[in-house]
C-alpha cells in the first residue's frame, strides 16, 4: 500500500451534467463501484487508486494510520476545484471495512478516476487525476447491461442445525454473565459464474429494496436498511435497527406481526440495548444528541424492524470515519459489552465474518459522508483460505445473516430470523 504521505497528488474537478436517469449503467460490469438509494447517490468510474488498505503482505496493521487519519492526509494534499457543492460531490472516497480487526479480509478507501452522481434532480461528473499517473482518462458512458445469470448457494460452516447449537452456546455465556446480548451469524456460500455482470445484482437489490442503502464496493454488494452514521455539514445522524419479525402473509396477519414487535419486550429490551450503545459512542463528539424515547416499526418488503433514529451536532470537527470508529461495531451487530460480545462471537462462530456487518459507504474532502451496516449482502471474490485455480469457471459467494441473543431467547426462532434476513439477497443471487 502506498501512505498518505507518499500518496501522489490529486487534482479533482467537478462539473454538473445533464441528468442522469440510470447511474448503474456507467459502473464497471465486473466491479461496480456504487452507492444508490431510490435511485440518487454516487458510481465510481475508471482505475481504482486505493487511498488506504489493510491486509497488505509485509506491512503491520498497527504501523498504518487510521482510515480517517489517512483521507485527512489524502485529502489536505488534493486540488479540489468543485463549484456544485452538493453533498457527495468533489473527492470522494468509497470505503469497506473488516467487521472485526482480526479478519483476513482487507479495509480499503478506494478513490475511482471518476465519479457520476446525482442528488435532488441534479446530475454531476467529477474527474479525479494523479499528478503522478499517465493512465487513461476513462470512458465516461452507459455500458449495456450483460445477461441475466444465477448463483449456486448452500450452507456453509453453519447449518441450520449447527446454527441453533451456536445460540444455545450463546444462551449459554449469557446465563454465565459473560454478555447481556450477542449477535450470532451464520453463513451460505456458493459461486457466481465467471464474467457476470455484476450489476444486475446491485440493480435487482435497488429495485426491489428502495428504501435501503443499495452498495457495491471491491465485491461487497448488498441493501442494507441500517446507517450507521451520515455527516453532512456539522449535522449527524444515525438509524439504529434492532428486533425484528418476518411480515404476515396477508393484511390482518402483517397488523398482528408488527403489533407483537411492538410489543415484545425481548426485543424492546434488544433494541434498547443497540440505541444506547450509540447514544453513548456519539457522546464524546457532539454538543447534544437526540432520540425517541420509543422506536418505531419500519417496514421492508420482506419484515419489520424496531427502529430509532439518532441525530445531532458534532462539536469537535470529526469526520464521517472518526465516527465510524467510534461507533462501529454498535450492539446491533456484536452486542454488549462490545468487548466480551465479539470475544464471544470469535468463539462461536467458526468462520471469519470478512466485512458482513462491518461499515461500508463513502466519505468526501471535508470528511462529510455516509456510511451503512454491510447487512443483507454478500462478498463476491477471492475467499483467502482457497486458491484461485479451483475458481477458472465460477468466482466464489459468501453471505451472511445474524440475530441478537439475549436471555429467553429461543433457538427455532433465531433461525427463522436469519432465514428471513437472508431472502433480500439470496432472492436477487437467484
Amino acid at each position: 500500500m502506498t501512505s498518505p504521505r507518499r500518496l501522489p497528488q490529486l487534482v479533482v474537478e467537478t462539473r454538473e451534467i445533464d441528468p442522469v436517469e440510470d447511474l448503474l449503467a456507467f459502473a464497471d460490469p465486473r466491479s461496480p463501484l456504487a452507492w444508490l438509494r431510490r435511485g440518487e447517490g454516487i458510481v465510481g468510474i475508471g482505475h481504482m487508486v486505493t487511498g488506504y488498505e489493510t491486509g497488505v503482505p509485509g506491512i503491520d496493521a498497527d504501523s498504518l494510520p487510521s482510515p480517517a487519519e489517512a483521507w485527512r492526509a489524502i485529502s489536505a494534499a488534493a486540488e479540489i476545484d468543485d463549484p456544485v457543492g452538493v453533498h457527495g460531490t468533489g473527492l470522494v472516497a468509497f470505503g469497506t471495512l473488516a467487521f472485526d480487526p482480526r479478519s483476513r479480509a482487507s479495509s480499503r478507501l478506494i478513490v475511482p478516476q471518476a465519479v457520476i452522481g446525482r442528488r435532488d434532480g441534479r446530475s454531476w461528473l467529477t474527474t479525479i487525476r494523479s499528478t503522478a499517473s499517465s493512465a487513461p482518462a476513462p470512458v465516461i458512458a452507459p455500458v449495456p447491461y450483460g445477461p441475466y445469470w444465477s448463483a449456486t448457494l448452500g450452507p456453509g460452516a453453519l447449518d441450520p442445525e449447527g446454527y441453533q447449537a451456536a445460540v444455545r452456546a450463546g444462551l449459554d455465556a449469557i446465563a454465565a454473565g459473560e454478555v447481556g446480548k450477542v449477535v450470532l451469524a451464520r453463513d451460505l456460500v456458493g459461486t457466481v459464474p465467471a464474467g457476470s455482470d455484476l450489476r444486475r445484482l446491485v440493480r435487482a437489490l435497488a429495485m426491489g429494496y428502495l428504501d435501503t442503502w443499495t452498495f457495491a464496493v471491491d465485491g461487497l454488494i448488498g441493501a442494507s436498511p441500517e446507517t450507521l452514521v451520515t455527516v453532512s455539514g456539522g449535522a449527524v445522524t444515525a438509524r439504529v435497527l434492532a428486533g425484528t419479525i418476518p411480515r404476515g402473509a396477508d393484511n390482518d396477519d402483517d397488523a398482528a406481526a408488527s403489533f407483537r414487535l411492538a410489543h415484545s419486550g425481548k426485543d424492546l429490551d434488544e433494541h434498547q440495548f443497540a440505541v444506547q450503545s450509540v447514544l453513548d459512542a456519539l457522546a464524546p463528539h457532539v454538543s447534544s444528541v437526540r432520540a425517541d424515547d420509543e422506536p418505531f416499526s419500519l417496514e421492508l418488503p420482506n419484515l419489520w424492524h424496531l427502529a430509532t433514529d439518532v441525530e445531532g451536532e458534532i462539536a469537535d470537527h470529526a469526520s464521517a470515519l472518526d465516527l465510524v470508529a467510534a461507533l462501529h461495531p454498535t450492539a446491533a451487530v456484536a452486542g454488549t459489552p462490545t468487548d466480551a460480545a465479539i470475544e464471544v462471537i470469535r468463539r462461536i462462530e467458526p468462520f471469519d465474518r470478512r466485512r458482513y456487518a462491518g461499515p461500508v459507504g463513502w466519505v468526501d474532502a471535508q470528511g462529510d459522508g455516509e456510511f451503512a451496516i454491510a447487512l443483507r449482502c454478500a462478498q463476491i471474490g477471492a475467499d483467502p483460505t482457497r486458491g484461485f485455480a479451483e475458481f477458472s469457471d465460477t468466482i466464489p459467494v459468501v453471505a451472511h445473516a445474524g440475530a441478537g441473543i439475549v436471555a429467553g431467547s429461543d433457538p427455532e426462532t433465531e433461525l427463522l430470523e436469519t432465514r428471513v434476513k437472508f431472502r433480500p439477497i439470496v432472492d436477487a443471487l437467484a
